[in-house]
C-alpha cells in the first residue's frame, strides 16, 4: 500500500459513493486505474466493503451501555460470540485484558429495553456476572484515519 492507496482510502472514507473518476481527479489517476487499486484493496482485505452509516438514535436505538462480562470458568472467545450473536441489542463485543472476559456494547430503545437486554445477557449460562456502564453522551466517535 502506497500513498496513492492511502489517498484513495481517504476519499472513500469521506464519501464511499464517489465515482472512480472523481477519486481519480483527487489522486491523479484515471478511473480504470482507481478501480484496479480499489479491487486490489478489497482483495487484500484492506477495504472490507462499503456501507451506509446510520444513526442508531434516528432508528430508535438511542440508549447504550458498555457491559463487562465475567464468565464462569475458562470460556473460549468463540463460545462467548456464539451466545451473544442472537441478541439484537449487542452491537459489538470484544475480548479484553483485565478482570473481564469481554466487553459488550449494547444498544436499546430506552432504559426499560436496556434493562430487559441486560437481564437476558445475565441469564446466559456461561456468564457469571456483569458490570454495566450506561452512556450519557457521545463525546467523540471518529473513524480510523488512513
Amino acid at each position: 500500500m502506497d500513498s496513492i492507496d492511502q489517498r484513495i482510502i481517504s476519499c472513500l472514507m469521506a464519501n464511499a459513493r464517489s465515482s472512480y473518476a472523481e477519486i481519480g481527479k483527487e489522486v491523479g489517476l484515471s478511473a480504470p486505474a482507481v478501480k484496479r487499486r480499489v479491487d486490489k484493496l478489497l482483495d487484500t482485505g484492506v477495504l472490507r466493503g462499503f456501507t451506509a452509516v446510520v444513526d442508531p438514535e434516528a432508528l430508535g436505538w438511542g440508549t447504550e451501555a458498555f457491559v463487562e462480562v465475567h464468565c464462569k470458568g475458562n470460556v473460549a472467545p468463540h463460545d462467548i460470540q456464539h451466545r451473544l450473536e442472537p441478541m439484537a441489542e449487542v452491537s459489538a463485543a470484544y475480548t479484553v485484558s483485565g478482570a473481564a472476559d469481554a466487553i459488550v456494547h449494547l444498544r436499546a430503545a430506552d432504559i426499560h429495553h436496556l434493562e430487559t437486554a441486560l437481564e437476558r445477557l445475565r441469564a446466559v449460562e456461561i456468564i457469571d456476572r456483569t458490570v454495566s456502564t450506561v452512556v450519557l453522551s457521545r463525546l467523540l466517535d471518529r473513524p480510523i484515519a488512513p
